[in-house]
């Protein structure tokens, strides 16, 4: 089934929305009966299953999605948590930092923990400071987890996947290497991250996801022409290893979102999925990149698609000057 979050019209509710079920067009929704959030349902999964089911049967016939704002489906978590599990990314951004790759490269998951305390939602602005901070986009596939045990192994890990998100995971190339000097990782480089407006339990996908990857190509658009379409089946890293490397120190809370990282392929005529990349390959041809970071008034849109079905909807994020508002729904018109 597809989840969602709507903005709450009791204002009480209004920072964790109220959960929902859409209909199998994506056009409808039921809410959920006695569960009020997405967070509440992850931290009670085996016990509302029923009502899941119930708002499923009537979301066929519910009230239509436009009419309601879409938030996140999780418009605030315990914990998010990135990892870098495409090895032709990480060669490719280290190479533009000037930076050899670590020597466990191949071994090791690379993973850091960002903010969760806000999180956007598909159609929510993104606010832009400052233009010479490098702002790029990443698209990734994440998981949102229920609890997972502190040292579980990766042969354990996929009963602890209940969802499948897309994520964007913003970045300011040029404050992430000031952040990393500090030997203390991201954390001015890396703002909040925006989702798609579905949460997919993991029967939606089917054939799709095996061995722990998703074998779907992932669309990015910028203003409108597409950047890449790379397959996320060329994880090296696994969800089940990514989980599994998590979880090795501590415990993960129901809610838990874990990223792939971004999606990239050995194969250039894939595209990319992130500028950094863009930029790599042209000073790697041509000595020099030419293609610039985003600007106020760019447009990133992703999705992933299967037999032309939008599997997550469209992530469709207008980046603004701070401050700005942008009114708009998944299935309505743009007003900015």
């Amino acid at each position: 089934m597809r989840l969602l979050t709507l903005a709450a019209n009791d204002t009480s509710k209004a920072p964790d929305g109220e959960l929902a079920v859409a209909s199998s067009d994506g056009l409808r929704y039921s809410p959920v009966k006695n569960v009020p959030t997405l967070l509440a349902a992850l931290q009670n999964w085996s016990d509302v299953q029923d009502a899941l089911d119930e708002a499923r049967s009537k979301a066929e016939t519910g009230s239509l999605i436009a009419e309601r704002k879409v938030l996140a489906p999780l418009p605030r978590t315990f914990s998010l948590l990135d990892g870098s599990a495409f090895i032709q990314h990480v060669l490719l951004v280290r190479k533009a930092r000037g930076v050899e790759p670590p020597p466990n490269l191949y071994t090791v998951p690379l993973m850091y923990q960002g903010a969760s305390d806000h999180l956007l939602g598909a159609e929510d602005p993104f606010p832009l400071p400052d233009e010479a901070w490098g702002l790029d986009f990443e698209a990734e596939i994440a998981v949102v987890l229920g609890e997972v045990p502190l040292g579980i192994g990766a042969g354990e890990a996929e009963q602890h996947i209940k969802l499948f998100l897309l994520m964007n995971d913003w970045s300011y190339r040029n404050l992430i290497p000031k952040d990393l000097e500090t030997g203390f990782g991201f954390f001015h480089g890396k703002p909040t991250s925006s989702f798609s407006p579905f949460a997919l339990t993991p029967d939606e996908l089917g054939n799709a996801f095996k061995d722990g990857r998703v074998h779907l190509p992932l669309t990015s658009k910028l203003n409108g022409a597409i950047q890449g379409s790379p397959n996320a089946n060329e994880m090296h890293f696994s969800f089940f290893e990514l989980i599994a490397h998590a979880a090795r120190t501590r415990a993960l809370p129901a809610g838990t979102i874990l990223g792939s990282g971004t999606v990239s392929n050995a194969d250039r005529s894939r595209g990319v999925s992130c500028l950094a990349e863009k930029r790599t390959l042209e000073q790697l041809d041509g000595g020099v990149p030419t293609t610039p970071f985003l600007k106020v008034g760019d447009r990133i849109e992703m999705e992933m698609c299967e037999s032309s079905r939008s599997l997550f909807g469209k992530l469709d994020s207008l980046i603004v000057s701070p401050g700005t508002t942008r009114i708009q729904n998944i299935h309505g018109d743009r007003k900015e």
